[in-house]
């Protein structure tokens, strides 16, 4: 009786979704096993996992995510409050719209890393200047998709707030914010996506510690199952985050 429950609530997208991966490791380690992938550069998923589990007891492991997911969160608040900010402010004021909207665009295509010099020149090589560094990153997706979200407010809601001449803090908090809270949050999923890559080449070229670095250094060292241990977990990382954000908009925004 209670596998039959159970069966019936296993949601078959779900196994879908596990099996893909699974299925991948499970290929990786059967080619790696039998040569048809070259095990020096390919080393099995179980070979990796030892790996991790030794890197791990002997503290190292936990040393490097500390690091590199404090970067990671100080980075990106760093960069999401005042994007959140000057996003809300552009959609709902063209003179703000039409005073940062040059700014954005002359310094959104440049890659954030091409800046790297510059940003260690202001702040120099301390943990600072790596936050900035994903702050920079993490800056621009979130102010675009904030500001048009604003813009794409159904134009009833405004007309509404007109005619009950709402201050603008109400119009702030009460329609401009909720609003455009589906569009920003799709800038800011992308945000952590971006912030990840970041940290990762950041602390590739001037840290000493940090997923990054433990990635970088076993590959000049050849030590590559200790390699695929920060690969995979950034991978992770990136997952969870992706995650907890999805579900952080389903509880603000049931309705979508």
């Amino acid at each position: 009786m209670n596998i039959n429950r159970l069966i019936k609530k296993i949601n078959p997208q779900q196994v879908i979704t596990i099996s893909s991966p699974l299925l991948l490791l499970l290929l990786w380690e059967i080619c790696s096993n039998t040569g048809v992938l070259d095990a020096r550069f390919f080393p099995p998923p179980t070979l990796i996992i030892q790996t991790m589990f030794s890197l791990g007891e002997s503290g190292e492991l936990f040393s490097h995510i500390s690091i590199s997911l404090t970067r990671i969160l100080l980075g990106f608040l760093l960069g999401v409050i005042p994007a959140i900010c000057i996003g809300l402010l552009m959609g709902m004021y063209k003179y703000f719209r039409h005073f940062f909207s040059p700014i954005v665009m002359i310094f959104m295509p440049i890659p954030t890393l091409a800046m790297l010099p510059i940003i260690l020149i202001l702040f120099g090589i301390g943990e600072f200047s790596k936050m900035i560094t994903i702050a920079i990153s993490v800056f621009f997706p979130v102010v675009i998709n904030t500001a048009a979200g604003v813009a794409n407010i159904d134009r009833i809601y405004l007309d509404v707030a007109k005619n009950y001449q709402a201050n603008a803090k109400d119009f702030f908090l009460k329609i401009a914010l909720p609003g455009a809270l589906p569009v920003m949050l799709e800038g800011i999923q992308m945000g952590q996506a971006i912030a990840l890559l970041t940290i990762v080449a950041a602390e590739m070229i001037g840290a000493t510690s940090g997923i990054g670095y433990l990635i970088w250094m076993n590959y000049k060292a050849f030590l590559l199952p200790e390699m695929y241990v920060g690969l995979i977990l950034i991978s992770f990382f990136g997952y969870l985050f992706s995650l907890l954000l999805r579900g952080l908009e389903r509880k603000l925004l049931p309705w979508k």
